[in-house]
């Protein structure tokens, strides 16, 4: 029986490119959330992994795939032997404002929309996937801020987990949205630091990895992430290529975060 009081699924006889899309309403948003999925064609697969991908501001369900082709570059490397089948779940980050932050906040909880309802969603959907399919996240600038935190957060929950160009704290959405900063705010200010949830859970984080573009507007803010991480003895892997704040960016070095999940799983 499904959690869900109502679910809608694509048809497959529409589909294309392996990409099937569900909607499911959830108490967490008080309303409906959309799931773009990419699903391997792997026959008899059974509780393969899903890797949860958030997308950034400004952006929705369909973003990773139709800017950046994240199917196709999935595809590609399962057919190469580069990486096993995984499903990839590209939900949305429940629509509030430019950018919900991934955080619960104004009556409506986006964080456990992420850990929670996205994966419940898929494993009772994608046949391919299971009880005992592990999960890893991954995401973009706001989106790689959920993820980091998100991971953290719930590190039991998740076997890896990757961030590009990632905000690192609230204090850094005004450079991207108009809503105010004090929307995204938590009963406990810490709680809205990355680095807190990494220092909190120091003992049981799953592996974790992060970048950033040489020239990308967060740089320095991943730059002193890393470096707390490093004072804390945390251990993680955290790397700067040439590059912005852009698709073409997350569009090759998401490759990255595909191959180290590939390699914890």
């Amino acid at each position: 029986m499904s959690q869900f009081k109502t679910t809608e699924i694509s048809d497959p006889q529409f589909e294309s490119n392996h990409l099937r899309f569900i909607t499911i309403k959830t108490p967490n948003l008080k309303g409906r959330g959309d799931i773009c999925v990419f699903v391997p064609p792997t026959k008899n697969a059974k509780n393969l992994p899903i890797v949860t991908l958030l997308h950034g501001v400004y952006g929705s369900a369909w973003i990773w795939a139709h800017k950046a082709g994240v199917h196709f570059t999935a595809l590609k490397m399962m057919e190469a032997g580069l990486i096993q089948p995984m499903v990839i779940a590209m939900p949305s980050d429940g629509l509030w404002g430019d950018g919900s932050g991934y955080l619960a906040h104004n009556s409506k909880n986006f964080e456990n929309w992420i850990s929670d309802d996205v994966v419940a969603a898929v494993k009772e959907n994608i046949s391919c996937t299971g009880p005992s399919s592990k999960v890893c996240i991954s995401g973009l600038s706001m989106g790689g801020y959920g993820a980091l935190r998100i991971g953290a957060k719930y590190a039991h929950k998740y076997a890896a987990v990757s961030g590009h160009s990632s905000i690192t704290n609230t204090n850094q959405m005004p450079l991207f949205v108009e809503e105010n900063e004090s929307e995204y705010q938590q009963k406990i200010k810490n709680e809205e630091d990355v680095f807190h949830w990494m220092f909190t859970h120091k003992e049981t984080l799953p592996p974790f990895r992060f970048d950033c573009g040489k020239d990308d507007l967060l740089i320095e803010h991943n730059r002193i992430l890393h470096q707390k991480l490093t004072l804390a003895n945390i251990p993680h892997q955290y790397q700067e290529f040439e590059g912005k704040h852009e698709w073409s960016y997350w569009q090759e070095h998401i490759k990255d975060t595909l191959l180290f999940f590939d390699k914890q799983l």
